[in-house]
């Protein structure tokens, strides 16, 4: 542990400069005295570390001084190669820079490291793109992440339902998170914080006006937040189901929300293994197009309305299966049938 420490405290002081004792010590949770005896420790080892009185005082290193990344373990240095995902990199511009990072963290391992770090690239691929899904053309994601980075804002005009605003608007861009290989820009409209589809903006354009990122931000809490509100947010139904086990294991098709209520609200199963659960539904509308992937696996119970709406849907569908096609594409009733 106290290895480990030290380390620490040698990489914070190279990074971020100049800290005090304080600062170090609730950033590793140990007392004043222990960061000293730390230091001491360090400055024993040969590492050129100076105290600085004063208000604005603290530890740093010489000016100049740069250390290998020697005290890395086998593991540390497996999940660094392991963390780098080209693609994204290509989105953002920085494809280049991550390859000349991991030649470079490469060279500044110790030479028996070197060969199991360079398995891990050739071992392990993250693909973060889902199922079924190209990559999307962004080619604004890198000027957004230069105003990003910058704290620059952004003139951006953006798309929504299939329309491209006619006049531009500005943000200023907080973050960007990548979400199941779609990114998103998270930035500040006017006084609210809102999220981007960042394949929806386009003409973007740094402006020379900076802003003022606020004190307290934090990304992370920020989109989790926002995620746990979206989802809550977008089901607006209920409906009462009983599922067999195969609809049971067929409830991946609806997502991970809709299988977590459903795990939630289930009953004990009957004899034949069916219960009876609850299933959020955006609407009804949307929920039958949704149910119907289930196929026979669900019997809806409730409400009425959604009951009456699915066996509408399916009595439409069967009766144009049962009709015989026509060489136009459309559908011949059969003889003796009423058309409708």
């Amino acid at each position: 542990m106290l290895a480990s420490r030290l380390l620490s405290i040698l990489m914070l002081l190279q990074t971020r400069g100049r800290m005090s004792a304080r600062e170090l010590a609730a950033e590793f949770e140990v007392a004043v005295r222990t960061i000293h005896r730390d230091i001491d420790q360090l400055s024993a080892a040969g590492i050129p570390v100076y105290a600085e009185r004063g208000r604005s005082g603290g530890f740093r290193l010489r000016d100049g001084y740069r250390t290998l990344l020697t005290g890395l373990n086998q593991s540390e240095a497996e999940t660094l190669f392991l963390a780098g995902l080209p693609g994204p990199a290509a989105q953002l511009g920085l494809a280049d820079a991550l390859s000349t990072a991991r030649l470079k963290l490469l060279a500044a391992l110790p030479p028996e490291m070197q060969l199991k770090a360079e398995r891990i690239a050739a071992r392990f691929h993250l693909d973060a793109q889902s199922w079924f899904h190209s990559t999307d053309q962004l080619p604004s994601l890198p000027v957004i992440a230069n105003a990003v980075w910058n704290e620059r804002m952004l003139r951006v005009r953006y798309r929504r339902s299939g329309e491209t605003e006619a006049h531009p608007r500005k943000l200023a861009p907080l973050g960007l998170v990548l979400k199941g290989g779609i990114w998103y820009l998270v930035a500040r409209s006017g006084k609210s914080v809102r999220s981007y589809r960042a394949t929806n903006i386009h003409d973007a354009e740094i402006c020379d006006e900076t802003f003022a990122r606020p004190p307290n931000f934090d990304l992370v809490v920020h989109w989790e937040k926002a995620v746990r509100e979206y989802e809550a947010g977008v089901y607006h139904e209920l409906a009462d189901v009983r599922l067999s086990p195969q609809g049971v294991y067929m409830l991946e098709l609806l997502g991970p929300y809709v299988m977590r209520m459903a795990a939630e609200t289930a009953g004990k199963p009957d004899r034949k293994g069916w219960v009876r659960c609850r299933l959020p539904l955006e609407s009804f509308g949307f929920g039958v197009r949704e149910l119907m992937r289930l196929g026979e696996e669900v019997v809806v119970l409730g409400p009425p309305a959604l009951r009456a709406r699915l066996a509408a849907t399916a009595d439409r569908i069967a009766r144009l299966h049962r009709d015989r096609p026509s060489k136009q594409g459309g559908t011949v009733p059969r003889t003796g049938a009423t058309a409708r």
